[in-house]
């Protein structure tokens, strides 16, 4: 395992070496415009480059003060450490915080501020050199916590700028900035040309989620924007070379293919486990030739559903990954399956692939673009995005390339509607004769869940498969399971006691699914054994009969005379008459009781009545005591 890793660090770090030397090292800086509104001793405008996190407001601007604090100078310690606190005051200007450079990442910096209560952060370099881009770092699971949480602007500024701007606050001058983003990306037409740069491996860690959510959020947008001529989209996979001494090797043949001309890093970072470089770059590859077959087919935004349906149906964690489980994308897309693979053509060839060597040429950068060497990468109109890979955040920056009052709808409401339904069911999993489909249509674009009809939910994958489950289940097409009806018989596999699935009933046997056999219940011993049984098979069961004048008892399977059977069922008929006229009497026993003691009680009141008269009753009338009178 050791060795294993360490032939792998000197393996790619010559691979490194190798991509460097093809793309020659061109990186170019993408700067923001920072004017200085007060005080008059420095006003005026400067460069400074847009950090490659956060928020960058692309299209617009954003007016502040600027703060610099006397403690925690660096920004490297949470600023309630120090008792300070950046937010704004009512009908002020936001606070921006200017930080030195150095003792910690450039996000650290700003995630503090912002946690403070800054509206942005003004980055001062600490060395007399160009300008550079501040970039995120490699993300672990510490820092993948609060890099994509970060939602505040950033930039660099040189070490003159920044020595000017402390001297002017040290002196108790007010200074205002402006930080403008309206020039950041080129405008020059009504049709926005971007790419992005991105990879199909899923198991890189934080930076591999990272990429796999934004492709899901922001599918939807992109789609509306191609369908509508709006934009111009172009996907891009980064591919490295093998060197010429380890083209034998077996750690470039398993991480390369074409003979060593196409590489990528294996996504466990080990050779002898799991899924190799090799699997990754031929993924790649079919995903450059599913957008090349879509945009013949005049439908390029279809790229966009087959990437996020392999992200969902086939990940490396459930050993899925591979060409079967592409190829149910493919063909669920309604792609031609034959064009693709003879787009991808032959891995093993010792021959250029024309698509993987357009993609390498490309990587090197031209005009105001630098060089493409780390995922993910953005370009709008030949410029190079910097900033959050977020949907709200790249939305904002591809509707700044557009020409002044030519920007669509999207880019001026948040009601985004895809109607990507409409097309081929967006390949989704549909039952025409229900009239029921998995496909739902969000603002994130089109999603694949099983629906629920007449009060039936449906269960499965959504994109090949939706059963029903659950109560009343076998209303709908029977279960999808076998049924059939002879002779006014009807048989169903479909078990409401059965969640989902198929059963064969009683005297069949089968999947359930598409048949069940009659079983012969005579041919195979299983009922009417008894030596007077005559036994004779029907569909879906049997009869059996006796001989003589003899009676068949199912339960015991056996046969009994008549004679004996009416005997039983004569002292059945007298315990039954028994018992009714038991209950008889007993009930007359209970009137006649309840009965006696009632006229008993309206006696003994009449006599009490006439010697001792109650409170409540009026007198009764004395005969007697009237006549003597």
């Amino acid at each position: 395992m050791e060795k294993s890793l360490v032939f792998y660090s000197g393996f790619w770090c010559c691979l490194v070496l190798a991509m460097a030397a093809l793309v020659k090292g061109r990186f170019v800086v993408e700067k923001n415009s920072l004017t200085v509104t007060s005080p008059d001793s420095i006003r005026g405008m400067h460069d400074s480059a847009i950090g490659n996190f956060g928020v960058p407001q692309y299209g617009g601007s954003m007016a502040g003060a600027v703060v610099y604090p006397k403690d925690n100078k660096k920004g490297c310690k949470g600023f309630d450490e120090f008792g300070l606190s950046f937010k704004s005051k009512l009908g002020a200007l936001p606070t921006f915080v200017m930080l030195d450079r150095g003792g910690c990442f450039f996000t650290l910096k700003v995630w503090n501020a912002q946690n403070a209560g800054a509206a942005a952060v003004l980055v001062a370099d600490d060395t007399d050199e160009p300008l550079i881009t501040m970039d995120s770092p490699e993300e672990d699971d510490k820092a993948a916590r609060y890099i994509q949480n970060i939602t505040i602007p950033s930039a660099l500024i040189d070490k003159n700028f920044g020595d000017k701007l402390k001297k002017a606050l040290s002196n108790g001058e007010m200074v205002n900035v402006n930080l403008d983003w309206r020039e950041a990306v080129p405008h020059p037409d009504d049709r926005v040309e971007y790419e992005f740069w991105t990879n199909s491996n899923d198991e890189c860690g934080p930076k591999c989620d990272m990429i796999m959510g934004f492709t899901k959020d922001f599918k939807g947008a992109a789609q509306i924007l191609e369908r509508g001529g709006y934009s111009q989209f172009t996907p891009h996979y980064i591919t490295w070379y093998c060197p010429q001494a380890f083209t034998v090797s077996k750690q470039c043949k398993s991480q390369c293919i074409n003979h060593g001309r196409y590489c990528a890093p294996d996504p466990e970072q080990d050779f002898s486990q799991g899924y190799d470089g090799r699997d990754v770059v031929i993924e790649n590859l079919r995903q450059l030739c599913v957008f090349k077959v879509a945009q013949e087919s005049k439908r390029p935004w279809v790229w966009w559903d087959y990437v996020t349906d392999f992200q969902i149906r086939c990940p490396m964690k459930e050993k899925k990954y591979n060409k079967e489980c592409a190829d149910k994308v493919i063909k669920s897309l309604g792609l031609d399956h034959k064009k693709i693979e003879k787009c991808m053509g032959d891995p093993n060839a010792n021959a250029e692939n024309p698509i993987l060597k357009a993609e390498q040429d490309a990587q090197v950068g031209t005009g105001s673009r630098g060089d493409v060497t780390i995922l993910p990468t953005l370009i709008v109109n030949n410029r190079q995005y910097r900033g959050k890979l977020d949907k709200g955040a790249v939305l904002k920056a591809i509707c700044a390339g557009f020409e002044e009052t030519t920007e669509p709808a999207v880019c001026l409401s948040n009601d985004v509607e895809t109607n990507e339904c409409l097309d081929n069911n967006g390949g989704c999993w549909q039952d025409k004769s229900l009239n029921a489909t998995a496909c739902k249509d969000t603002f994130r674009g089109r999603v694949c869940e099983c629906p629920m009809v007449q009060g039936v939910q449906f269960k499965g994958d959504g994109y090949s498969t939706c059963e029903a489950s659950g109560p009343g289940r076998c209303t709908i097409n029977n279960g999808d399971c076998w049924h059939e009806t002879r002779k006014g018989k009807a048989f169903s596999a479909c078990m409401e006691t059965l969640d989902k699935g198929c059963q064969c009933p009683a005297g069949f046997r089968g999947d359930g699914i598409k048949s069940c056999e009659d079983i012969d219940e005579c041919k195979e011993k299983r009922a009417c054994q008894c030596p007077e049984c005559s036994c004779k098979d029907t569909w879906g069961g049997y009869e059996c009969t006796c001989s003589g004048d003899l009676l068949y008892i199912t339960d015991h399977d056996t046969c009994i005379s008549k004679s004996a059977q009416q005997v039983k069922t004569a002292w059945a008929a007298m315990w039954v008459i028994f018992i009714g006229l038991a209950v008889a009497a007993a009930g007359a026993y209970i009137v006649y009781k309840y009965r006696l003691k009632s006229y008993m009680d309206s006696e003994i009141r009449a006599i009490m009545a006439q010697y001792m008269p109650l409170d409540s009753q009026s007198e009764v009338p004395n005969h007697v005591s009237e006549e003597r009178a």
